[in-house]
């Protein structure tokens, strides 16, 4: 017997409910099935400011159309694509990550940005995000033979921070550290030769514009075909994450729906396609036993939105990673700089230099 399956992308206006329920649904921020099905009838009842025995028909017709309702012959639906623990440790043992240029980054990282993960970065204005996001937007296009991903990348800069200019001393410098890593190693053939110049790394970034975060859900939406017809990215940062949903929001619990609907996307497209998820976000002030200090924006709920949090902090003239939250890595710092050529390990006695 076929079994029906789980369709995220299905949008609430295929459901065959009343046209103004499905207007109800979209106004209250339930774009698509899969964030209708996941609800109880008492929280949608409130948030559509209906009954609750109205709630629970439109929870009924959401599951069914979802393939989560009981099939034929009594039967459950069946979930595909279980794997044993076996298979995912050798997957996560062969995964190649995407090195951020800095060997005490990477050491504490395990070896740099992991595919099939959503990474968030936050800090202070001035700190690097922006020249990280860019740094690794760069370095996953390092071809395999160099230990790269040779994949592409995907900017969705909401803040209007990224600089064309800066993306060129970037890929400049990653050539040449390719070519130095040549030289080294006295590879002579062909096969071996660096063929990358630095228009290529800028043929290979895909760059959104975003102005709104309706504008910024849309454009996650649109990712998964973006992808599946662009099979070679391998890298999707988008800086920041928060800008809009810190400006334009006065309802917080619309706001909340529609930011663990979007992360729930972007784990989905991580996992899929096997590529790496970078959220850049900003930071604010949390009181806390009598005193305020900085943490990162969205609150406490958007903490679970990714599989590792980084937080990048100033000790004294020396900037710093921090891993705040991470299943597979341990707690630890290092230190790191931002040079003209891009991310660095920090120097003693680093300054801060001007990039441009």
């Amino acid at each position: 017997m076929a079994a029906r399956s789980v369709d995220a992308r299905m949008e609430v206006s295929s459901l065959p409910i009343s046209p103004s329920q499905r207007g109800k649904l979209i106004s209250a921020g339930y774009t698509s099935v899969a964030s209708v099905t996941y609800v109880s009838p008492s929280t949608l009842a409130r948030d559509l400011k209906i009954s609750e025995d109205e709630a629970v028909g439109i929870l009924r017709v959401a599951s069914r159309r979802a393939g989560l309702d009981k099939i034929e012959n009594g039967n459950p639906a069946i979930m595909n694509g279980a794997q044993t623990a076996w298979d995912m440790l050798n997957e996560e043992q062969s995964s190649v990550c995407i090195t951020t240029s800095s060997s005490n980054l990477d050491e504490i990282l395990g070896g740099g940005i992991h595919c099939k993960e959503v990474t968030e970065i936050g800090g202070v204005p001035g700190i690097g995000k922006t020249q990280l996001g860019i740094q690794l937007a760069v370095n996953v296009q390092i071809p395999s033979d160099y230990g790269g991903l040779g994949g592409k990348a995907i900017y969705i800069d909401t803040e209007g921070s990224f600089m064309v200019e800066r993306v060129l001393q970037i890929a400049d410098a990653c050539a040449v550290d390719m070519l130095e890593y040549n030289n080294i190693l006295r590879r002579d053939s062909e096969a071996f030769q660096v063929n990358k110049q630095s228009r290529d790394f800028l043929d290979s970034i895909f760059y959104f514009r975003i102005c709104t975060y309706t504008e910024q859900i849309a454009v996650i939406n649109y990712l998964e075909k973006f992808v599946s017809e662009h099979n070679d990215v391998k890298l999707v940062v988008i800086d920041s994450i928060t800008f809009h949903f810190r400006q334009d929001f006065e309802n917080m619990v619309t706001r909340t729906r529609l930011l663990g609907e979007m992360a729930l996307k972007l784990m989905k497209l991580a996992k899929k396609f096997n590529l790496a998820v970078v959220l850049l976000n900003q930071v604010t002030t949390k009181y806390n036993e009598g005193s305020f200090h900085l943490t990162l924006a969205l609150g406490d709920s958007w903490s679970h939105a990714s599989t590792n949090r980084i937080i990048l902090y100033w000790n004294g003239n020396e900037r710093y990673a921090y891993i705040d939250k991470s299943p597979s890595l341990r707690s630890a710092s290092a230190s790191y700089s931002v040079t003209a050529k891009g991310i660095r390990n920090s120097t003693p006695n680093c300054k801060r230099v001007k990039l441009m």
